[in-house]
């Protein structure tokens, strides 16, 4: 008995991707065809290699010993092809990212434009969301994540990073008066993003090296750097956001950049994508165009 190849690669993309649907959505096909294929394999082998209920797929114990041996050397197969063909690969089937909301509109989709544009077999999807989702549970091949990576089994590249500004509109800084030093900085309304440790404690670093930390109070708090980007505008109060999203408010005038001698630490922009052994090379070319954008 000699099973198909392709039947192999199916096996492993659905054990890896943990179900069918995100199996079909990582390789661009249709779910029925998955499942037909991998029934097709458990009658050639004679065994059920998934256990299936309504709400979760597993693998059996033949499954999992049929895994440990085929993932192995249909990766170094995978290898052996792509470190050939990857200069003049084409790409097709279903690419699936996710990216902040705000970096995703203001940053990433021209970047990704230019990608499209020359792969034009490729399906992008993009999913804008401030929320850190599954990645493998949402069949995503790739994410953008900013700041501070938490430990996961992930797997991450840095890519660039982006300043952290305080910003106030004029009419606050002209009701409260505009700070010449962090620590002025506490008696003014801040607003806090939620998704930070720690939104309100800030570590200040001036020109000659000398270190100020600031303790700020909130009077409106969000999850959503757009809301507080808004809130600023209409002189709620205060906030730190990225650079990226503050660009252009700032050279209007529209949003001041309040004690511009100090700076905060820089964020991290980062790729982070699932840990299976062989990449995909769309991924890898994607993860390849993004660096070539940040240098």
């Amino acid at each position: 008995m000699r099973p198909d190849i392709n039947r192999l690669a199916l096996f492993v993309n659905v054990a890896q991707a943990g179900g069918f649907t995100a199996a079909a959505d990582r390789l661009g096909v249709a779910k029925s065809m998955v499942s037909q294929q991998i029934a097709q394999l458990e009658a050639e082998l004679g065994v059920a290699l998934f256990a299936r209920t309504t709400r979760r797929v597993t693998l059996t114990e033949a499954g999992e010993t049929l895994l440990s041996q085929c993932e192995p050397l249909l990766s170094a197969l995978l290898d052996a092809v792509s470190d050939i063909g990857s200069g003049t690969a084409v790409l097709r089937g279903r690419l699936k990212i996710t990216a902040p909301s705000d970096y995703a509109a203001r940053v990433l989709a021209p970047v990704l434009a230019r990608f499209a544009l020359k792969h034009p077999d490729l399906q992008l999807e993009l999913l804008a969301t401030d929320q850190q989702i599954d990645l493998v549970a949402e069949g995503v091949d790739l994410a953008l994540r900013m700041g501070a990576l938490a430990d996961s089994n992930l797997r991450a590249a840095r890519l660039g990073q982006f300043a952290q500004v305080p910003v106030a509109s004029p009419d606050l800084v002209q009701r409260v008066g505009r700070p010449t030093a962090p620590e002025a900085l506490a008696d003014m309304p801040w607003l806090a993003l939620t998704a930070l440790r720690a939104p309100l404690s800030w570590r200040f670093t001036g020109q000659t090296g000398q270190v100020c930390a600031v303790r700020l109070k909130s009077v409106f708090r969000a999850n959503s750097t757009g809301v507080l980007l808004e809130m600023a505008r209409a002189g709620l109060g205060g906030v730190v956001l990225p650079d990226y999203m503050l660009a252009d408010d700032i050279a209007r005038g529209t949003l001041i950049h309040l004690v511009p001698t100090w700076q905060l630490p820089m964020g991290g922009i980062y790729v982070v994508y699932p840990a299976v052994r062989q990449v995909p090379v769309k991924v890898r070319m994607l993860i390849d165009h993004l660096r070539q954008y940040f240098t």
